[in-house]
């Protein structure tokens, strides 16, 4: 029998299904105002950017916890449990929490008029349960795009943009420029943003944004910067300057989000001091599941959430000097919106076997029409079933090949208990992170 927890999130699910993605904001701010304006009552930092702001919003979550503050943590999609999407501190909000606030929510959409979409509702959540809780201040990662994104009701205290690439084109345009037009849109009105590493066109129409608003721009490569050295990653900017750092993720491309979750510590320093051990300590133990994650060592197993063609990009400048010589086995999923055939046009080069299946059809492409892609590079096969895909891909993997598991975040959500799962039957170290 289904518990209560299980009823609501399939009446979530079933939300999500019914009513889609209708980006306005006027619903969020009806129920948020009939429920006492929850968003006012903690301050924020408000995450935003194509690839890399789950990561940053990690890393600033695990400085300003290891500072000492009570920190709220609001991210998505979740990989494996819907209770990773909210998070006060280490604690994800418990299954009887999200079936509270759930309903209170829903009560009082209800009693406005508001017919919330899933990620509405779910953001409304998260805000009332980070003042419920009495949180400080909320890191809050932006679903898609940002102008008309449902978490976009907040005042931050600082607006972060991380990078600027084409993803999710029907919605937020098919030009650079446009993009960066929609992702602009979080900041605010004499708010500082802090921008990563965006590129000539985007940096142009973000500092606009931010001239007409009166907003102080700090910008990666201008104001502040990352070098890697011996010792480990050296940060200067904003008046801080860091040597030897270490980074609790895998992954050179992290080494810009560092430098960017850095820059908004600094300028959050005047209201929320953090001593260098802090810094020091969080940036270290920061850990962001299913982004270059190793979870098995023979094979190497990687899952990597790269799921456009920018993402791809990063993930095969990691790859490539890691294999030295081993074959490239590789399970894929992708949805039929991304720009597939350019990520595979990427990979592909480097694998020596694919295995492509389908995640939450009919948004995941249809497995025949990306094996036929791969088929160019090499050997690929279908199977519907992810955890038979699975299956199917790891017991041709030999002790000195890697097994990557990549294309879609929904796939390295599915896959990732069953890799654990099995990594615990070999008495496999899992989590182990390559040297």
């Amino acid at each position: 029998m289904a518990t209560e927890y299980q009823r609501t999130l399939e009446w979530l699910y079933t939300l999500e299904a019914a009513k889609g993605m209708d980006f306005k904001l006027e619903r969020v701010a009806l129920a948020l105002e009939r429920l006492g304006n929850p968003q006012r009552r903690f301050a924020s930092v408000h995450v935003a950017g194509t690839n890399g702001k789950g990561s940053v919003a990690a890393m600033l979550h695990a400085m300003l916890s290891a500072g000492g503050h009570r920190v709220g943590l609001y991210v998505s999609p979740h990989l494996e449990r819907f209770t990773e999407r909210i998070r006060v501190g280490q604690a994800e909000v418990t299954e009887a929490e999200v079936v509270e606030l759930a309903s209170d929510v829903r009560r009082v959409a209800a009693s406005r008029g508001a017919e919330l979409t899933f990620f509405e509702l779910v953001t409304v959540m998260a805000f009332l349960h980070f003042a419920r809780a009495g949180v400080e201040v909320a890191v809050v990662e932006v679903g898609l795009g940002g102008r008309l994104d449902a978490t976009n009701v907040i005042d931050p205290e600082v607006s972060v943009i991380t990078t600027i690439a084409l993803d999710h084109t029907e919605f937020l345009g098919e030009t650079i420029a446009a993009v960066a037009a929609e992702k602009g849109g979080i900041i605010k009105p004499h708010r500082p943003v802090v921008i990563g590493v965006v590129g000539a066109e985007a940096a142009a129409v973000l500092n606009r944004i931010a001239a007409e608003r009166h907003a102080e721009v700090f910008q990666a490569g201008r104001d502040y910067r990352v070098t890697s050295t011996e010792e480990g990653l050296q940060f200067d900017g904003l008046g801080s300057s860091f040597r030897g750092l270490e980074l609790g993720v895998p992954g050179t491309y992290q080494y810009e989000n560092a430098a960017t979750a850095l820059a908004a510590v600094a300028v959050l320093r005047s209201r929320f001091p953090l001593a260098e051990a802090a810094i020091r300590g969080g940036l270290a133990s920061v850990r962001w599941p299913g982004r270059f994650e190793t979870v098995g060592t023979t094979p190497l197993i990687i899952l990597d959430g790269a799921h456009n063609v920018a993402g791809m990009a990063a993930l095969v400048s990691e790859l490539t000097p890691l294999l030295r010589g081993r074959k490239l086995h590789v399970l894929f999923a992708v949805m039929r919106d991304k720009q597939w055939r350019a990520m595979i046009e990427l990979l592909g080069p480097l694998c020596a076997s694919a295995t492509v299946t389908q995640v939450l059809p009919p948004r995941g492409e249809a497995p025949e029409q990306v094996a036929d892609i791969f088929r160019s590079y090499c050997p690929a096969g279908c199977e519907a079933d992810p955890a038979q895909a699975w299956e199917k891909t790891r017991t041709r993997v030999g002790s000195d090949d890697v097994l990557l598991v990549t294309g879609s975040l929904f796939l390295v959500g599915a896959i990732a208990p069953l890799v654990r799962a099995s990594a615990i039957a070999r008495r496999e170290p899992a989590g182990t992170v390559y040297p």
